[in-house]
């Protein structure tokens, strides 16, 4: 995969845009989750993702400029650096367990299919869900409005020319990838921007592109990708000539939970400059400003990473 930065551009400020201009990138999704779980060399990298040389260097060097992973010099008789989670890469947590539960609900997928989750306070497997802090109520798309928040500007962003990966996620080998179908389906900028935009009630092209400044060729190739996937429908709306809205299918709705949980990280780690939160969500049944938690389906508890148990094929897999 190649990438240039060909200008700038201006959009409506968001910590999903900021969020995703960090780590919106399948490669840099992947590269999170193998560190997670303890393949943290370049070399254990390279082999476990089927990654070239050239952009497992490129992202490994980008997450650390982000401050999302941190590299240790070789030690202990070892000449190869180690890469290492940040707090701002660990607090990614309640995101990648909204994407395990998207993938189980949508995807076979086998690595996962090996995967139990066990929540140590109540002893039992789960299925991560998230809930509002206030009410604890379950989060869903319908039940939620936005307003402009203290922090409603405009952000400059990069504009790059990134061709699409020829290797699909779902080839990539690693047996850690838990979530390959989700990270295949956001792991580009421009899929995450227009799935982000429905979720506002976006459905027109021209509504896309005028929030999106990118060439029409990529906007359209882009909404072509999210129909076969499934997570966008064709709805026509006019005849003559033929002119068609996207809408959101039950499987696009599905990710609302992981878009909500990235927007809060973005919230709280992509806001350099401390303006506070570009918008502001509520959820309208008790209609006080959502803060989404991801809790256990068994006891509702709320989830924290060390009270998580990971068994692959029945193997403690925490690192």
């Amino acid at each position: 995969m190649t990438e240039a930065t060909v200008g700038e551009f201006t959009t409506r400020a968001s910590s999903i845009n900021r969020a995703l201009d960090q780590i919106g990138d399948k490669w840099c999704l992947l590269i999170i989750q193998e560190v997670l779980w303890g393949i943290n060399s370049f070399n254990e990298m390279m082999a476990a993702m089927g990654v070239s040389r050239g952009v497992l260097s490129n992202r490994l060097k980008w997450l650390q400029e982000v401050g999302c992973l941190r590299r240790e010099e070789g030690v202990a008789g070892s000449h190869r650096p180690r890469y290492h989670l940040t707090s701002k890469s660990i607090a990614l947590y309640d995101c990648a367990m909204m994407a395990i539960t998207w993938e189980r609900d949508w995807y076979q997928t086998p690595a996962l299919d090996r995967v139990e989750l066990v929540h140590l306070p109540c002893a039992k497997p789960f299925v991560a869900q998230l809930r509002c802090a206030c009410c604890d109520a379950l989060v869903c798309l319908r039940d939620v409005s936005y307003q402009p928040g203290p922090g409603a500007t405009r952000d400059v962003r990069e504009k790059k020319v990134r061709r699409r990966s020829s290797i699909a996620i779902t080839e990539v080998r690693s047996e850690h990838a838990l979530y390959r179908n989700l990270i295949n389906v956001v792991g580009d900028r421009w899929t995450s921007n227009l799935i982000a935009l429905s979720f506002h009630g976006l459905t027109r092209f021209d509504q896309f592109h005028q929030e999106l400044p990118v060439a029409t060729n990529i906007l359209s190739d882009r909404l072509k990708l999210l129909v076969e996937q499934g997570v966008l429908e064709q709805v026509v709306y006019q005849q003559r000539p033929l002119r068609y809205e996207y809408h959101l299918t039950e499987k696009g709705q599905g990710l609302f939970p992981w878009f909500l949980t990235l927007l809060q990280w973005g919230d709280t780690w992509c806001d350099p400059q401390g303006r506070g939160k570009p918008m502001q969500v509520t959820h309208n049944p008790c209609g006080e400003p959502l803060q989404a938690q991801v809790h256990c389906s068994e006891c509702h508890g709320v989830l924290k990473a060390h009270e998580v148990r990971f068994t692959l094929d029945g193997e403690d897999m925490n690192p």
